[in-house]
């Protein structure tokens, strides 16, 4: 369809209207490309902000047909051809190779679907990958929690796969590029610092690594989506905690102190954050895409598709922000250039296009991290009694789940997709609900050993007696973002599911109850979720903790708890996830996610400040998995103490049948 239908041009003409069908096409082709959250057609706003039911019905359907066109994502793997058209593109560019990130100019979790090129090349839908195509070959890189996956979505045949750390891109591309050898890259999805490592390791090779100035794969993904265009609504100060003129200028005199004039700031959270705005270009992420530059003075250049910016909004940012369209802003950066201006840029995630930008214009650069990143890590008090807020409201839908799974799961007749749509309508029963946090991993049996599992009509199992059956879920509301998973036995589990459940619970209380001096980082606390099962010769290949927003991403930096060296200590009002887990390929998955959040420790007679974790997630951990013999008095005491909070503050939430299963299922050891 190449313009806009003819019931929607004539309730709006009725409107008194006068639209022009071609704009109105590509506006809602835009509409289309983005994600439908659970909030509703908030976009029907940006066509008509008074529109009555019969032209929202309208064009509400306008979108469903337009969303139901076929853009080669859902194949998995990818048809072969599509590979083979690729390298016919390259080779007629005079490229020997081309590097294929799963990523978008933001360098973000989620990407829309214009930018998923790695998903529409390979068939891997994972949030984390790369591929690397050469005219003879082609690898596909991944980490830990997709190497079951991986090879399951894609074909292995024509992307052999390799698990990084342990096997690098770097490394292939030394080992596998042909002297002379020119690698292309599309310098809008390489970060300042990838591209370094990738031009050394073509240098070894003694090939070069070649920018493109229009990515190959565009040129031969004909169904390719148009760019996502959401609404951008204000976030009020009652949950933001803090005015945005307010976090305007405290950030401004942070990068003044950087010896910066101007600070460039390319991650959506972090604009969507300091201008208290929300957005929905992404799945299940509350931002929208856009590039923004901070001045010193406070004042914020926006660059930003201005047609997803309601006029309600545009009042809301004041005079204080001036909006213009992404395209203008190389030019910006080049005027910076002429004002002899000083540049804040994070090369760990801003595009190498704008550091070439800003060097060709002649800007000094700081390089520094995201001045906004670590403020936005350590929530207020506001935001955290919203979080509180979040979880408790969170905490009884969930419990409401597992009283009813724990009911209804021995029949042996519910699937994986059944049960988190459950999940997910009970969220909903809250009203308050504006969206899931992520995609809900519902996996029973041998598909919970897949770290970020994702139920389809293909691989959906039923709960089988006598099984595990795990489930990680989280909820995106006004007042938080929640992330909680649960392992639970659908009958009688067996001595080594026990035993491997309450290794993985001693390590979860482990790092719950942990006390830690200031400036203590969460690699540094990371041995304390495995060492439980360390002792039995186990592990899991995937970190412990991340960060998580206030109505933002669920997976938010710049802390984390991992293995991996951190930089940043942890701070109070952070918010990091808990979740050591276990996996038996083929048998089962283990996992135990609550979300802390950082708080002072008051310790009589400590020798230097301290710090702790405050646990929000409310909902029961199975008893059924508990071997008791395996627990100190101090992590029963730690189990009954949380169980007996759970009851108190969710029974009153939930319905007599929940009431009655939350009395058993939180009882003391």
């Amino acid at each position: 369809m190449t313009s806009a239908p003819d019931d929607v041009l004539d309730l709006l003409r009725r409107r008194g209207r006068q639209p022009d069908p071609l704009a109105l096409n590509d506006l809602m082709r835009g509409v289309a490309a983005a994600p439908e959250s659970l909030a509703g057609p908030e976009w029907v706003e940006l066509v008509d902000p008074q529109a009555d039911a019969d032209l929202a019905a309208a064009l509400i359907a306008w979108r469903a047909e337009l969303a139901r066109q076929d853009d080669g994502l859902e194949a998995s793997p990818a048809p072969a051809e599509r590979l083979s058209a690729l390298r016919a593109e390259l080779k007629r560019r005079g490229l020997d190779g081309f590097v294929v990130p799963r990523a978008d100019e933001h360098q973000g979790e989620y990407v829309p679907r214009r930018s998923q090129r790695l998903a529409w090349l390979t068939g891997f839908s994972g949030s984390a990958g790369l591929a690397i195509v050469l005219a003879d070959r082609a690898a596909i890189f991944v980490d830990g929690r997709y190497t079951l996956a991986v090879r399951a979505q894609v074909d292995t045949a024509a992307f052999v796969p390799y698990q990084i750390p342990e096997q690098s891109p770097e490394t292939w591309i030394a080992e596998n590029l042909p002297a002379g050898g020119k690698l292309g890259f599309d310098p809008w999805l390489q970060t300042v610092d990838g591209h370094d490592r990738f031009a050394r390791a073509c240098q070894r090779a003694k090939g070069s690594f070649v920018p493109v100035d229009a990515n190959p794969i565009d040129a031969v993904w004909t169904a390719r989506p148009a760019a996502p265009l959401a609404p951008v609504l204000p976030q009020p100060d009652e949950f933001a905690g803090e005015t945005s003129a307010q976090k305007r200028s405290r950030i401004a005199a942070a990068i003044s102190g950087k010896d910066a004039d101007v600070a460039l700031i390319t991650a959506p959270d972090s604009i969507a954050w300091l201008l208290n705005v929300r957005g929905g270009d992404v799945p299940r992420t509350p931002f929208a895409l856009g590039f923004a530059l901070l001045h010193g003075d406070g004042h914020v250049d926006l660059y930003m598709d201005r047609r997803k910016l309601p006029q309600r909004t545009l009042a809301w940012l004041g005079n204080a922000v001036t909006v213009a369209p992404a395209e203008e802003l190389g030019s910006a950066l080049d005027l910076l250039g002429q004002a002899g201006k000083r540049v804040l840029i994070e090369t760990a995630s801003a595009p190498v296009w704008a550091a070439n930008r800003l060097q060709a214009a002649g800007v000094a650069m700081v390089r520094d991290a995201d001045p906004v990143a670590l403020p936005k890590a350590c929530k207020n008090a506001v935001e955290l009694e919203g979080i509180r807020r979040a979880h408790r409201r969170d905490g009884a839908a969930v419990s409401r789940f597992l009283g009813w799974l724990a009911r209804e799961a021995p029949s042996g007749r519910l699937g994986e997709i059944e049960v988190s749509d459950r999940l997910q309508a009970l969220r909903q029963e809250t009203g308050k609900l504006r969206d899931l946090s992520f995609d809900t991993i519902s996996g029973a049996g041998p598909n919970g050993a897949v770290v970020h599992y994702r139920a389809s009509p293909a691989t959906e199992r039923t709960l089988e007696p006598d099984s595990l059956y795990l489930v990680d879920s989280g909820g995106q509301y006004r007042d938080g973002t929640t992330d909680i998973t649960r392992t639970v036995a659908v009958g009688a589990p067996s001595a080594e599911m026990r035993d491997r459940f309450t290794r993985v619970l001693k390590g979860h209380i482990a790092l719950a109850t942990a006390r830690f001096p200031v400036g203590t980082t969460g690699s540094q606390l990371d041995a304390l979720a495995r060492y439980a099962l360390w002792q039995a010769g186990l592990d899991y290949d995937h970190g412990t903790g991340h960060g998580v927003g206030a109505y933002l991403s669920v997976h938010e930096g710049p802390q984390r708890i991992s293995k991996m060296a951190s930089a940043t200590a942890l701070q109070p009002g952070m918010l990091v996830s808990d979740e050591p887990g276990y996996y038996k390929a083929g048998a089962f998955g283990i996992r135990i996610e609550n979300l802390l959040a950082v708080r002072e420790a008051r310790i009589e007679g400590a020798d230097r400040p301290y710090l702790e974790f405050e646990t929000l997630t409310l909902a029961p951990i199975d008893l059924h998995c508990v071997d008791a013999g395996l627990l100190t008095e101090a992590e029963k005491r730690w189990l009954n103490d949380y169980h007996c909070r759970v009851r108190e503050t969710v029974g009153p939430q939930v319905d007599d049948a929940t009431r009655a299963w939350l009395a058993e299922a939180t009882r003391p050891l």
